[in-house]
């Protein structure tokens, strides 16, 4: 799963939201003090200070030994019970890993293939669907688009109920053309898995990826059971904390998310990794393979991997947001380094935070400022500038269906004043081109204060990506 509060699901747990920006910290008197004790420590607290986040759990895993696992802040603002290495977080869209490993486990199998149609296994998904593998739905390329407009949020749905909500959608491209990020893709494989597989795909988890990786406390969210040690996720609004938003118990039970985990299971996760105990060399090597488009074209995207590189050094990982919770792994195969960061607010950059963190161990890996370059995506600026000049209207106009849906105009009118409260805008500066220019990130200043704001394009031109994050 991904975003939360302005992201009414996760659409986009590869970018930061929308959400507003979060700077004065009226939460750090709850906040613990700790001692000096090293960098990494100081690197931690400094992000707990300036996103707000009451609770962070991180461990960074160095030539296949933990150097560090440590729980800072709180668990639970109410009680306040301190986080440690057995303070369970909701995972987020760092659950897609776990669902991806089942899927590759029952083509293994040979219960599953990965170029069959999805309608081979679910006869009642939508005609419309015929052409729609089990590869593009594990790459994020089969066109499903996400139905949020159209859920209940408060509403329990069986499998079949949403699988038919689902199929109602519109494809937003043909499969195989485009990638663009489908937590949908990802309700349908859970909902494969468990027909194929012969139970429930949470079952299955537990069983076939979790006991065997010695994953002892993740499972699949359940508000009714008894989750010892369960932290409380939190929203950051007007920069004073709020219990996570509700939702309907199935819902969060799909295969796009619904986890519970540990740091701890985290780092057997990545033991598990190491070896091919779990999974098997062939099935690794396939989830760390870049997916390619109809046109040959090559994705930053494996099956249920992120994959593009950090400092031109080679990295698997992925994030994830939802209810209050946001969460990140980062590997890098070459430097023999993982670290993963478990946050209970809505307001953390996990990813940034991993990043800052693997730079005290490998130098080569640390944030580098990004620094103006020439315009050479003038049609996208002039994108971002209509954007941010208009009203609601014209940021429906500019963007997909799947992206205004989960933006929405209540979002986009609160992320354009946020920004105007800090004055004028002075700047708009590219800072980061993609080569095929759909993707482009721009340092926005109003007033004193920066942003790095990112939209990405689909084929058409219309914005199916955006992020908004600190500029530091």
């Amino acid at each position: 799963m991904g975003q939360d509060q302005c992201m009414p699901k996760h659409i986009l747990s590869t970018l930061p939201s929308l959400c507003p920006f979060i700077r004065v910290a009226s939460l750090l008197a709850l906040l613990p003090t700790l001692a000096h004790a090293d960098k990494v420590d100081d690197v931690v607290l400094d992000s707990m200070k300036k996103r707000i986040i009451p609770g962070i759990s991180v461990a960074v895993i160095r030539d296949g030994k933990v150097v560090k696992m440590k729980g800072y802040g709180f668990a639970n603002l109410e009680h306040r019970v301190k986080v440690t290495p057995d303070t369970i977080f909701q995972s987020g869209s760092v659950g897609k890993m776990f669902t991806a490993a089942l899927v590759m486990k029952l083509v293994e199998d040979g219960k599953v293939k990965l170029d069959a149609s999805i309608r081979q296994y679910l006869p009642s998904a939508p005609a419309t669907w015929e052409k729609v593998t089990v590869r593009h739905l594990l790459g994020h390329t089969s066109g499903l688009a996400d139905p949020y407009d159209k859920l209940d949020m408060r509403k329990d749905y069986t499998e079949d109920e949403l699988l038919k909500i689902e199929g109602e959608i519109p494809l937003g491209f043909q499969p195989g053309e485009q990638w663009s990020y489908s937590n949908t893709g990802y309700h349908v494989l859970g909902f494969l898995c468990s027909k194929v597989g012969g139970s429930f795909y949470g079952d299955q988890l537990m069983t076939r990826i979790f006991a065997p990786a010695n994953m002892k406390t993740a499972r699949i969210i359940s508000e009714a059971d008894i989750v010892m040690n369960r932290a409380a996720g939190y929203q950051i609004i007007d920069n004073k904390p709020f219990n996570q938003t509700w939702v309907a118990p199935k819902l969060n039970t799909t295969a796009d998310g619904s986890l519970y985990l540990t740091i701890k299971d985290m780092v057997n996760w990545n033991a598990a990794l190491d070896d091919d105990k779990v999974l098997s060399k062939s099935i690794k090597n396939q989830m760390w393979t870049s997916g390619v488009l109809n046109d040959g074209r090559k994705t930053d995207y494996g099956f249920g991997w992120q994959l593009g590189p950090v400092n031109n050094r080679k990295h698997v990982g992925h994030s994830g947001a939802w209810q209050g919770f946001r969460t990140c792994i980062m590997r890098f195969p070459d430097d023999k380094l993982a670290v993963i960061v478990l946050t209970n607010s809505d307001s953390a950059e996990p990813g940034k935070l991993a990043q800052n963190i693997a730079g005290c161990y490998v130098p080569a890996l640390a944030r580098v400022p990004l620094v103006a370059i020439p315009d050479t995506a003038p049609e996208v600026t002039s994108i971002l500038m209509k954007l941010l000049d208009g009203d609601a209207d014209t940021a429906q106009k500019l963007m997909t269906e799947e992206m205004w849906n989960a933006v929405t105009k209540e979002g986009f009118e609160g992320f354009i004043k946020e920004l105007k409260e800090f004055g004028e805008r002075n700047l708009v500066v590219p800072v980061r081109i993609r080569a095929d220019k759909k993707r482009v990130t721009y340092r926005v200043r109003y007033g004193k204060e920066s942003r790095l704001i990112t939209i990405v394009l689909n084929e058409k031109g219309l914005i199916q990506g955006m992020g908004n994050q600190d500029d530091d």
